[in-house]
This record gives C-alpha cells, sequence and structure tokens, in this order.
C-alpha cells in the first residue's frame, strides 16, 4: 500500500486522512495544515548538534541521521507534515558529478556544463545510486505514522543553472546564454535533468513519500515566454512521470509571481507562492483547479510574536476562499530565526482555522 492510499476496515491508519494531503486535494480540512521550508534543520539548536562536523552531502547519505533531522521540527513545531532532509544536488551527486555544497556559498560544480560534449556527463540515475534515500525514507515512514511525508527534488531549469554557472547566481548570465544561443543543446540538457529529477522523486514515492515538491529556484529569473518555450517542457514532463502515483505534487519558485499561471500550467497540483504575491492575487493568475501553499515573509518572523501573528492572520485572510491552502513561510526558515517562533506560528494557525 502507498503512504497516500485510503485506510479501510481495520487497517491501520495513514497519513491519507491527514489535514495536509487533503488540503492539497482542494478537499474540506480540520483547520489549515502548515509546513516550512527549510524546517529540517537551519534553525534547530539540535540539527545544529547532530550535523556538528559532518558535510552537508554526507549527512544526506545518512540513513539514520537524515530521520532523526526530518523529524525534529515534527516533534518541537507540531507541523503537519514532515519535509524530507535533503539537497536538490543530491541527484547530480549520486550519478558522479563533481560538486559540493559550501558553507556560506551552496553547491558549486567543479567543471562548469557548456558544451553538448557535457551531457555525457549526465548518466541516468538509478534507485541503487540512491540508495540512502530509500532507506532513509522507510525509517521515517514507520515513525511517522499519520504525518505525511514530503519527497522533493531540485526542477530541470535550477539544476542547470547551477551545472552552467558552476555555482550560484545573481544573474544567471552563461544560463541564459546558452538557452538563448544553443536551444537544440539546452532542450537537450533540460530533458536529461527532467529524466534524472523524475527517477529521484519515483524513488521517494516508492519509498513511501506522501507527496512531492518540485522546487524550481531559481525560475524567477526568466521572463514569462522564455519560462514556457524553454524551461515549462521540462518541468511538465516531470509532474506528468509521476502522475501515476497520484501523489500531490507541489511546485514552488522564489520571485515567480509573473510565472505563476505558468508553474500550475506545467501540472502541479499545488502552486507554491513567495510573499510577493497576496494569497488571493496569486489565486487569480493561478486560475480554478489548484490548491496554493505560502506565503508569509520569513523575515516577519524576527519582528516579535504580536507582529508575526497579524501578519500570519493577513495571509489567512488573503486565503479564505482558496479552494485548497497549504501555510508555509514565502521561502525557506532563515538560519537565524527563533524556533519559538515557528512553534507558536504553527499553533496559531490551527487555533485561528479550526473548523
Amino acid at each position: 500500500m502507498s503512504a497516500i492510499d485510503r485506510p479501510s476496515g481495520q487497517q491501520q491508519p495513514t497519513p491519507y486522512d491527514s489535514a495536509f494531503l487533503k488540503a492539497c486535494r482542494r478537499e474540506p480540512v480540520p483547520h489549515t495544515p502548515v509546513w516550512f521550508m527549510r524546517q529540517a534543520g537551519r534553525s534547530l539548536p539540535e540539527y545544529l548538534k547532530v550535523r556538528e562536523g559532518i558535510g552537508m552531502l554526507d549527512s544526506c547519505m545518512r540513513p539514520e541521521l537524515v530521520k532523526e533531522i526530518t523529524l525534529q521540527p515534527v516533534r518541537r513545531h507540531g507541523v503537519d507534515a514532515a519535509i524530507y532532509f535533503s539537497d536538490i544536488v543530491v541527484p547530480l551527486k549520486a550519478i558522479g558529478v563533481d560538486l559540493d555544497i559550501k558553507p556560506g556559498v551552496g553547491p558549486v560544480v567543479a567543471e562548469p556544463f557548456r558544451t553538448r560534449a557535457d551531457l555525457a556527463r549526465l548518466r541516468d540515475l538509478t534507485p541503487d545510486d540512491v540508495w540512502y534515500v530509500t532507506e532513509a525514507m522507510g525509517l521515517l515512514t514507520a515513525e511517522l505514522g499519520t504525518t505525511p511525508l514530503i519527497g522533493f527534488a531540485g526542477a530541470p531549469f535550477t539544476l542547470a543553472s547551477y551545472l552552467v554557472e558552476g555555482g550560484p547566481s545573481r544573474n544567471h548570465e552563461h544560463t541564459k546564454a546558452l538557452m538563448h544561443a544553443d536551444p537544440e543543446l539546452w532542450a537537450d540538457l533540460l530533458d536529461r535533468l527532467a529524466e534524472i529529477t523524475a527517477t529521484f522523486l519515483t524513488v521517494q514515492i516508492e519509498a513511501g513519500a506522501s507527496a512531492v515538491q518540485l522546487f524550481d529556484s531559481w525560475a524567477g529569473a526568466l521572463a514569462p515566454a522564455d519560462y514556457r518555450r524553454s524551461v515549462m517542457p521540462a518541468s511538465a514532463k516531470v509532474f506528468e512521470t509521476v502522475a501515476g502515483y497520484g501523489v500531490p505534487r507541489i511546485h514552488f519558485g522564489v520571485g515567480t509571481g509573473e510565472l505563476l499561471g505558468l508553474m500550475g500550467e506545467a501540472g502541479a497540483d499545488v502552486v507554491g507562492v513567495d510573499w510577493r504575491v497576496p494569497m488571493d492575487e496569486a489565486a487569480r493568475r493561478v486560475g480554478p483547479g489548484k490548491a496554493l501553499q505560502g506565503n508569509l515573509d520569513p523575515a516577519v518572523l524576527f519582528a516579535g510574536p504580536r507582529a508575526v501573528e497579524a501578519a500570519a492572520d493577513e495571509v489567512l485572510r488573503a486565503a479564505a476562499g482558496l479552494e485548497g491552502h497549504v501555510f508555509n513561510l514565502g521561502h525557506g526558515v532563515l538560519p537565524t530565526t527563533d524556533p519559538d517562533a515557528l512553534t507558536r506560528l504553527v499553533a496559531h494557525v490551527h487555533e485561528r482555522t479550526a473548523r
């Protein structure tokens, strides 16, 4: 039985009837569900303690450690879903791309991808390449019970940007230059990355993920026409590949207010919204038939309890008419966030929206 099958008879309860999955399916919920991007780690002292002396990528390959880090915010904050602890470059590392995650910088690729010959460096991903993901997810689903586990991956455009730029970029000039100068090579690169990404999500779903999120972190750098022509087909391929599993598919990017409709059109069931667009306006841009996720500004968490509650209430008011709403931040938890602010926020949203 998959992680989202509806329980029947005397079977043990599953995550199927959780508030999170109901909201993703646009069904009535007992309260608005809450989880946070980057809740697994970053701001928690217990996370810093267990990660001490262990590199990021090494951490992602230790199933027991992954289980512990993923569970920490569920225990502490009472969130409605767990997000698997990993990184978007894990599948690239698993197929032999020479990269590392440098503290304070992010993923850095030793030899950037610039030519057709570089495509040969992207072989197919197999489940055996990421055996630790299957093992860790098995450990997690055994402990999480009815709490859903969200799997995730980086979208083809964002992975391509890291590969072509060689690391994080403010302007993505090499990436955009390749996209416009050699559309055929660009399309082949994104298609290859779509296959790798789809396999990575498939592994997670088959190991027990109740939902998956595709992070297109850098898509906000694109004009809508470029996104539709040069990026959307690859993201759509990822979503289509995993559609048969029936798990909710979430699509999120930063600075993507002008792309929200297209991101939903790519095949997502839930569209993530950053803090720049109010939820009611986001719903207008996305159109009917999709749930939305978001969208408190992560920086507001530094403003004190009363200000946080007021800002959260504003998000909830804007989301009041949505078909389905998952409360989240408009981006990931900032590293210096007070964990107690997150715990209070979860309780506040649950209390305000109890039906």
